[in-house]
């Protein structure tokens, strides 16, 4: 017996806030990105250990949330908690494999494509384990098509924001950024749902059983990570370099500002450094030789 699926019980509340959990992750995961690779002093793979943390966090999150709109009319559906939330360890380390490859060998394409490989199967993977993690009376089936479209749109998703993360500087355009990887993410889950079917055993209308239902699962699934995701997004606007993308070493010397108008002092010679590098440096002027008047000139 097939069950009757519906992936949006809650009409468009779901859908949207899933889209927003999953933008607010890659836009914190790709401004701390990008503050490991602009700021050589700073401490760097602790900024993309944050900034894994906080993309594997907001996909999670934004699968679980699209995942409260899931519903089989016929039986009543579970959770296990262990697989659950072996899924999210399966999301950060897998974003961030990808983001240590790339923050440290740069934007090559071997780079690039190798990480986005990685961390577009470690989102997939996330979401094929999370959906294994669901109990019910019957079992779940997949197109095969389907699904390997799905891991397909992770693979390219993953590529294009590790790419965004290393190439786009500016705030703005990774705000804009992150609205792309947020369609590219939702487009992943709702293809792989698209791809899931429900074979219903003959008692499908009994007890669960083990398992917890979704509303138990609802305070872990939004409050944890949105907890981290809101701490995350703290630590980066507080931190005016990470905002506005300018590197510490381009910085004025010795705190000044440069003024428009006045040029810059050129740097003085060492001590014990020879006259004559000063006197090749200034500018010389030919006097010419002073000549005694003479009275036809007169």
């Amino acid at each position: 017996m097939q069950g009757t699926v519906d992936g949006f019980s809650y009409g468009l509340v779901t859908p949207v806030a899933a889209y927003f959990m999953a933008c607010l992750g890659g836009a914190l995961g790709l401004r701390c990105t990008t503050r490991s690779l602009r700021n050589r002093r700073s401490f760097k793979s602790g900024w993309l250990a944050l900034g894994a943390t906080a993309i594997g966090s907001g996909i999670w999150t934004m699968h679980f949330v699209a995942m409260m709109g899931f519903s089989v009319a016929e039986a009543p559906i579970g959770y296990d908690r262990p697989t659950t939330f072996a899924s999210l360890a399966v999301a950060i380390i897998m974003v961030g494999i990808g983001i240590f490859i790339v923050g440290y060998r740069g934007a090559t394409p071997m780079a690039l494509i190798t990480g986005g490989t990685i961390t577009g199967l470690g989102i997939a993977s996330m979401h094929y384990l999370g959906m294994a993690g669901i109990r019910l009376q019957g079992r779940l089936e997949y197109d095969t098509a389907t699904v390997a479209l799905s891991v397909v749109i992770a693979v390219v998703a993953a590529t294009a924001a590790l790419w965004a993360a290393v190439s786009v500087h500016g705030f703005m355009a990774s705000l804009g950024a992150s609205l792309v990887m947020g369609v590219a993410v939702s487009g992943m889950h709702y293809t792989g749902m698209a791809a899931a079917s429900v074979h219903l055993h003959g008692a499908a209308a009994a007890a669960v059983g083990d398992g917890d239902s979704p509303a138990s699962l609802l305070a872990p699934l939004l409050i944890g990570p949105a907890v981290f995701l809101l701490l995350a997004g703290v630590v980066v606007m507080f931190d005016p370099l990470l905002v506005m993308g300018e590197p510490d070493w381009r910085e004025p010397a010795a705190g000044r500002r440069a003024r428009p108008g006045v040029p810059s002092q050129r740097p003085k010679p060492s001590y014990g450094a020879s006259a004559s590098w000063a006197a090749d440096r200034s500018p010389r002027r030919e006097v010419p030789p002073r000549e005694s008047p003479r009275s036809s000139d007169w």
